[in-house]
């Protein structure tokens, strides 16, 4: 019974992303119409004492969590707004059917709508790694982990956006997570990312 809510939950996300209306409640909105379009949020639903953290788990080996912040990606910085959320992301974890950027992309587009999905497709590419360099480090040393963690970082019309997949040594995705955020904190994480 409870795989089966999942299973709901997890196709509702891509079901809900073909006639999902525009999004409503995006990074740079006050924290009170967030709540709200969280509430109303056919594709999030969230349960009892859920507001700004969403999590649906049936199981150990599937996981959706959904996560409004007031802080913006990367290295913790008191936010000059208070009460604006500065970004939100959903993170997937499957060990059942894996993760990829499609299906990434596919919850994007369930919970915000076909504009910001499209706002994400046509993002400039700012940043992608790991790096050709750190990649035969990882052969070289024999150490799969320099290598697991893909991402890239795009800067759309309206947002930016972080996208992020942990690969096992064996070259499987189970877990992902895309990250919508002010265009005005990528140059931020940018420059974080690039000094790991």
């Amino acid at each position: 019974m409870k795989g089966d809510r999942l299973k709901f939950a997890l196709w509702a996300i891509v079901l809900f992303g073909l006639v999902a209306t525009p999004a409503r409640a995006l990074p740079g909105q006050t924290t009170d119409e967030v709540a709200a379009w969280i509430k109303a949020n056919p594709t999030l639903r969230p349960g009892r004492g859920e507001k700004f953290l969403i999590t649906k788990s049936d199981s150990a080996a599937q996981r959706f969590t959904f996560e409004a912040s007031l802080l913006p990606p990367g290295r913790i910085k008191v936010s000059p707004n208070a009460g604006i959320v500065r970004s939100e992301r959903l993170t997937v974890f499957d060990m059942l059917n894996g993760v990829t950027q499609n299906r990434l992309k596919e919850s994007l587009r369930a919970i915000y709508g076909l504009e910001v999905a499209q706002d994400f497709d046509r993002a400039q590419l700012i940043y992608s790694y790991p790096s050709e360099a750190t990649i035969q480090q990882a052969v070289t040393q024999n150490n799969p982990l320099l290598a697991a963690l893909q991402g890239e970082l795009r800067k759309g019309s309206r947002y930016a956006y972080w996208l992020e997949i942990a690969q096992t040594s064996e070259g499987l995705a189970y877990s992902g997570r895309l990250t919508v955020f002010l265009r005005a904190d990528v140059d931020k994480l940018e420059a974080e990312l690039r000094n790991q």
